[in-house]
């Protein structure tokens, strides 16, 4: 069975600093939240492998010496056996999703992440029937970024994706012309798209670093999908998504709903990236 995961942060790890110079044989102490998850409800025993990430690619693989540390229920002690770097992906898989009721689009970016996504938009889209206004739009991105974190975590993965504020039509199109204009790739899905998404055009992906660092290679372009609202989408915004550099494609022969096509078109899209290899 595969290794537990927890997210740290430069608060939650002890000694202060230590994720960025922990190497093999340290002893750390995870706190918070976090650590009494591992302690109160996984009930990690001593001897038991456990991964500490960042979040960003630091993957800590560490044994634990002291659940339960001084005592405490938020705190595990642990010694790294290894630490591990993971590069950047070569093409950065994007979400962007039309609000949704139901619960449908948390689903869709829970899907998402495990299938690996690194960004998610929130889509204001004119359909949508779910409307994030004020104080409402900060608590749903809130509710979003909370459910990819925790599905980074059960998929194991060292990162975790960034929830964008929400955008309108008018900023997604904006959005789209400045990732198309920096070499990626935007798909939008739609039932009646006459190309398959299977044969759309993939961007280049990024060169790696000459000197094999994984913090000095070049900015990895997006390959993004575009999924609307329940009611679909309007077909002034696809001619303006269009515009913006997107490409309209259809995902296969049967209709999807918004919390299923987008991650079932990103799996697509990762094995043909070979993301997935």
């Amino acid at each position: 069975m595969t290794a537990p995961v927890f997210v740290l942060t430069p608060d939650t790890l002890e000694p202060a600093g230590a994720a960025h110079r922990a190497e093999s044989g340290d002893l750390l102490v995870l706190t918070g939240a976090e650590a009494r998850h591992a302690v109160t409800v996984r009930r990690l025993r001593a001897g038991e492998r456990v991964d500490l990430v960042d979040g960003e690619g630091l993957r800590l693989v560490c044994e634990v010496t002291e659940p339960g540390t001084g005592g405490a229920k938020d705190r595990l002690g642990v010694r790294v056996t290894e630490r591990v770097e993971e590069p950047a992906p070569p093409i950065r898989l994007a979400l962007v999703q039309a609000l949704a009721k139901g619960g449908r689009d948390e689903q869709a970016v829970e899907t998402a992440t495990e299938v690996g996504a690194d960004l998610v938009v929130p889509w204001q889209s004119s359909r949508c029937v779910s409307v994030w206004n004020g104080p409402k739009a900060a608590k749903g991105r809130g509710r979003w970024q909370a459910t990819a974190h925790e599905a980074a975590k059960q998929a194991r993965r060292a990162r975790v994706p960034e929830v964008l504020e929400p955008v309108s039509t008018k900023r997604l199109v904006a959005w789209v012309h400045d990732a198309v204009d920096a070499g990626g790739a935007v798909l939008v899905l739609h039932e009646e798209g006459m190309a398959p998404v299977g044969g759309a055009a993939l961007p280049e992906p990024a060169a790696a670093s000459a000197t094999g660092d994984p913090g000095q290679s070049a900015e990895a372009p997006l390959l993004a999908v575009v999924v609307g609202p329940e009611g679909g989408i309007a077909p002034e915004e696809t001619a303006a998504l269009e515009a913006a550099g997107a490409s309209t494609v259809r995902l296969g022969p049967h209709v999807m709903r918004t919390a299923s096509a987008g991650p079932v078109a990103l799996a697509v899209l990762a094995q043909r990236a070979g993301l997935w290899g």
